[in-house]
């Protein structure tokens, strides 16, 4: 299996080397020559597997289409190691719960930091420590969150032979739990930086020192964010999974709605989507930062400033510009990597927009590529979590709630499975369940009393080099 850059570096290469390496040299982003496809029979044996065997099981004989430079035998132990009761909480992994008829919530925050990031961040770290240890090399990682990110990637990195972590977030925009998951971490490896700025200028910077191709070589600059294509890969199983649980046996189709800031997640949906999973709709929901819900009514993608990206509620999608996007942008417009080129490094460079609402290409969106999209409030947000537990008994956080909310406006079929992707477990924004509920919500017991815990992180201003000095300094 090869991979190419969205832009058109004319270089291909194998899955362990962009693993270790997160932008392709032009600045693109990493996708397969071809999606691997899955025909009626195949999906009939990953039904098996997953049924009789478990995740694990699923993730590898998925993971071995797109991965032939790790012998079969030692990919299959790791996602034996990664995959296990003991770390996620139950068999299933990824539990589905119905929430009411036809709709149904994926249980994806059962793992070390109660998010979804987790599925991904605890195979990346097994992999980054095996690959590293075949190759005898080190890998710093540097990294952006917007919230969760952040704590999976740290929890999964930390310990792990041979990596160090630069992690950045943007100052005081996280919520009181997810800063103390990330900050209270003492470990030498994990290092904390609050930009003074928000989630865009994080991965701003973070794309920015990947594109100084000698300072990366020289200090072994590595990525968790799902720029990586690994990190995309791994959260493309529990498609797979939740189409399984919902169609209990009958072939049918499924839809997905996404809470989406970054465009990783629901990326993934397009991609088991591509590989022939019968997938009805793939419904992107935004916060009030809504640029992916205007490009997907509109056809206009308009990257908002920093003064324009709001703080909000689900602060996990507070996010402007979206990374995972282009690498939708590029299979919407034919693979064409000149123009994906034009698109995102000219044109959302130089003036953050970019049209394509009288493009046939997007006319596809919504038949040949199953997107649609909608948008939820602070006000829809409360509503949503209210409505849950009233009728439902059920808590859920502020990002499953913008879920939740636009999975019901925007169903299509209602004899059509709709599966929304849980985000995090409430406790991470207790302020809002509180707001919403009048009652915190529960608690796991290892992480009673986080907030008290003394704090490791280092505030720095919105500047590619101040962080490159701070790196080389921790590193050298």
């Amino acid at each position: 299996m090869q991979y190419l850059s969205t832009r058109g570096h004319p270089e291909r290469k194998r899955f362990c080397d962009i693993l270790l390496e997160g932008l392709a040299p032009d600045g693109g982003l990493y996708l397969p020559e071809t999606y691997p496809q899955i025909d009626d029979a195949a999906l009939t044996q990953l039904r098996r597997a997953y049924n009789e065997e478990g995740y694990a099981a699923l993730a590898f004989r998925i993971l071995s289409l797109y991965i032939d430079d790790i012998p079969a035998a030692d990919l299959k132990a790791l996602c034996a190691k990664t995959y296990t009761q003991e770390v996620f909480g139950t068999k299933e992994i990824v539990p589905l719960r119905q929430l009411e008829d036809g709709l149904w919530i994926e249980a994806l925050s059962n793992g070390p930091t109660l998010a979804f990031k987790d599925m991904a961040m605890q195979l990346l770290g097994n992999l980054f420590e095996y690959e590293l240890a075949r190759r005898g090399e080190e890998l710093n990682i540097l990294g952006a969150t917007s919230g969760d990110t952040g704590s999976a990637a740290e929890y999964a990195m930390r310990g792990k032979q041979g990596v160090r972590v630069f992690m950045t977030s943007p100052h005081g925009r996280m919520s009181p739990f997810q800063q103390a998951q990330m900050f209270s971490l003492q470990d030498e490896n994990i290092h904390n930086l609050a930009i003074e700025g928000v989630f865009d200028d994080c991965q701003d910077i973070v794309k920015a020192v990947s594109n100084d191709h000698a300072f990366k070589a020289r200090y072994k600059i590595g990525t968790v964010n799902s720029i990586n294509w690994a990190r995309l890969l791994a959260q493309v199983v529990y498609y797979f999974a939740g189409y399984i649980q919902a169609t209990q046996g009958n072939e049918q189709k499924v839809s997905f709605t996404v809470p989406s800031g970054n465009f990783g997640n629901i990326c993934a949906g397009h991609v088991a989507r591509q590989m022939g999973l019968p997938i009805d709709r793939l419904v992107v929901a935004t916060n009030e930062n809504d640029v992916l819900d205007e490009f997907f009514r509109t056809g206009v993608y308009q990257v908002r400033a920093s003064e324009h990206t709001y703080e909000t509620s689900s602060p996990s999608m507070d996010i402007s510009k979206a990374s995972n996007f282009e690498r939708f942008v590029f299979d919407l417009v034919g693979r064409d990597g000149a123009r994906t080129q034009a698109l995102f490094a000219d044109g959302v460079g130089r003036a953050g927009r970019f049209d394509l609402s009288q493009d046939a290409v997007f006319q596809d969106t919504a038949g040949k590529y199953g997107f649609v999209s909608g948008k939820s409030t602070h006000a829809d947000r409360l509503a949503t979590i209210r409505d849950t537990y009233q009728r439902f008994g059920q808590i859920i956080d502020t990002h499953t709630a913008d879920g939740v909310k636009v999975a019901r406006e925007r169903r299509g079929d209602l004899a059509v499975p709709m599966i929304v992707l849980e985000t995090a477990l409430p406790i991470k924004f207790a302020e809002t369940i509180q707001e919403a509920l009048g009652r915190a919500p529960e608690r796991p017991a290892r992480f009673e009393g986080i907030e008290l815990l003394p704090k490791r992180v280092q505030q720095l201003p919105a500047d590619v080099e101040r962080v490159k000095a701070y790196i080389a300094a921790h590193c050298d």
